[in-house]
């Protein structure tokens, strides 16, 4: 397991992933832009027109765990970079080809108590990215991982969101 970094000096918390895939650039940029490889790991379904700079985007959780959340397209250069608003959150994809596959750096730029929980899904998440089914209590020890890590710097970490009665 490879632990997020949380950069501080900004502003909000930026969590920052780092891992090797072993496909190329321009499939992975298929499961970053592509409604059936986003359902394989995303934790939403994504709406957009088109991938432009600009443009609008909606996001919807398949299993009620939140309300829907709106975005806008920030970057967007096939097959490297690709960027967006998630509702608070800005998400950035970055992709460089490497020997072997594609280095993907992921950040999450957002509000320093969703830290710890966001980190803990993201890992689950980019599990599935790389094509390996995450263990069932993944997202509950990386959660309490990070929790114990962060509060020092960032305080109180809020837990799952709430799902709707």
């Amino acid at each position: 397991m490879h632990d997020a970094t949380v950069e501080t000096t900004g502003t909000r918390p930026v969590l920052r992933f780092v891992r090797e895939l072993s496909r190329p650039p321009a499939e992975v940029w298929r499961s970053l832009t592509e409604p059936d490889e986003l359902a394989a790991w995303f934790p939403g379904d994504i709406v957009v027109e088109q991938w432009r700079v600009g443009a609008p985007l909606r996001f919807v959780f398949r299993e009620a765990e939140g309300d829907d959340l709106e975005g806008t397209v920030l970057e967007c250069e096939e097959p490297r970079l690709l960027a967006y608003t998630w509702g608070p959150e800005t998400l950035r994809f970055e992709l460089t080809e490497v020997p072997g596959g594609t280095r993907l750096v992921l950040t999450d730029e957002l509000d320093a108590p969703t830290t710890a929980r966001n980190a803990a899904g993201w890992e689950v998440c980019l599990e599935l990215l790389e094509g390996r089914p995450p263990a069932a209590d993944l997202w509950r020890s990386r959660f309490d991982h990070y929790v114990e890590a962060l509060v020092p710097a960032l305080g109180p970490q809020e837990g799952p969101p709430q799902r709707p009665s």
